[in-house]
């Protein structure tokens, strides 16, 4: 009995992507780091990373729901635990629930602003698995699903808002929609087929990706006003510039006609990105701020 249930938890988990937390939750201790021109107090960093955890295994969990008659017909997708039947819908909507009342509870110990929001940004991230049915732009609200995680933190931490975890959270945005763009490649011949929207199936492939290119140097460009507005020093430019290099090299995986490295593009790349960044902020914090 216990087997099978530890059995289940690993299809969950493999389902939703666990590790792929690793994505947005740099860029959440980075906004807490700056904050707090330090560490934060540790029992605020655990309830960061408890609501960062819980958010986005509900979003990842309601949009296997959300998905689960296309990624059926998608052979990219069959495979899946749900398609396959490996979990049932309702399992699948115990854990979304669950997941969202973590969050939510998390955000109760935080402060009472961050409590008073974790409604809006859980509809917000939950309300994704649906734009792809209207709306090209589904890119843009999935970087923006990501991006909450840093002006969480930084709400979680001082309690009210400002410009930097506001100029950090489109940075993430930006980023975000840019890789998913690139993404989205994979499956643009079914999105045809099957009536749902994103940029390459919109514009082509080509155009798709020289936007996302841009969008990629906008979030450098936002990530280098974030650190003049909030005095960072050589440690925190370097990251940048490092985050800089990676996605440039990034994009240089990717053709239109050419998605053999797809895997090394989005999902390995772009997990290095965020992590340095913060390393890199936090070697700065180490030698300058302290």
């Amino acid at each position: 009995m216990l087997g099978r249930f530890w059995r289940q938890v690993r299809i969950i988990l493999e389902m939703i992507k666990f590790e792929h937390t690793v994505f947005a939750l740099p860029f959440a201790l980075l906004s807490a780091l700056i904050a707090a021109r330090g560490i934060p107090e540790w029992r605020t960093l655990g309830w960061i990373l408890v609501a960062m955890v819980g958010a986005r295994s509900a979003a990842m969990a309601f949009n296997r729901i959300a998905d689960l008659h296309y990624d059926a017909l998608n052979p990219r997708t069959a495979n899946r635990a749900l398609p396959r039947g490996l979990l049932t819908v309702g399992q699948v909507a115990l854990f979304t629930a669950v997941s969202a009342a973590i969050f939510v509870f998390a955000a109760w110990q935080l402060n009472p602003l961050c409590f008073a929001l974790s409604p809006v940004a859980l509809l917000w991230i939950l309300a994704y698995s649906y734009t792809k049915r209207f709306t090209a732009l589904s890119h843009l609200w999935l970087g923006l699903s990501l991006g909450i995680a840093p002006v969480g933190a930084w709400l979680a931490v001082r309690g009210q808002f400002d410009l930097v975890p506001i100029l950090l959270s489109l940075a993430v945005a930006l980023w975000t929609a840019g890789f998913d763009i690139i993404y989205s490649l994979q499956d643009v011949q079914f999105d045809r087929q099957v009536g749902l929207r994103s940029l390459p199936q919109t514009l082509g492939e080509s155009a798709a990706l020289w936007l996302s290119r841009l969008m990629h140097v906008g979030m450098v460009a936002l990530l280098i006003a974030v650190g003049r507005i909030a005095n960072l020093h050589w440690g925190y430019y370097a990251g940048v510039a490092v985050a800089a290099a990676l996605i440039a090299y990034e994009q240089s995986l990717v053709k239109p006609n050419d998605l053999s490295k797809m895997n090394l593009a989005f999902f390995t790349l772009n997990g290095w990105v965020s992590v340095l960044l913060f390393m890199f902020t936090l070697a700065d914090w180490w030698v300058f701020w302290r």
